[in-house]
């Protein structure tokens, strides 16, 4: 999987959509088991990402923060 080095992670969400977990802390480290080889099943069954939900949001997450700044000064 990749990831894009410029990416800050600074948009994950600090809660799991469904549940409510607290996993916000886990994304820099999920970035760096991801940048040394794991594959995304491996990074997190070590950070102890067990319920599908909360794996989603680290498997589906995709910044959109450059993509609001082309809109910058757009609108008000």
């Amino acid at each position: 999987m990749d990831i894009p080095k410029d990416e800050s992670g600074s948009d994950f969400p600090v809660r799991c959509f469904s549940c409510g977990a607290i996993i916000g802390h886990l994304y820099q480290e999920y970035r760096n088991k991801m940048e040394e080889g794991k594959t995304p099943k491996e990074a997190l069954d070590e950070l102890g990402i067990t319920r599908y939900c909360c794996r989603r949001m680290f498997l589906t997450h995709k910044s959109v923060l450059k993509e609001f700044a082309r809109f910058h000064g757009a609108v008000g």
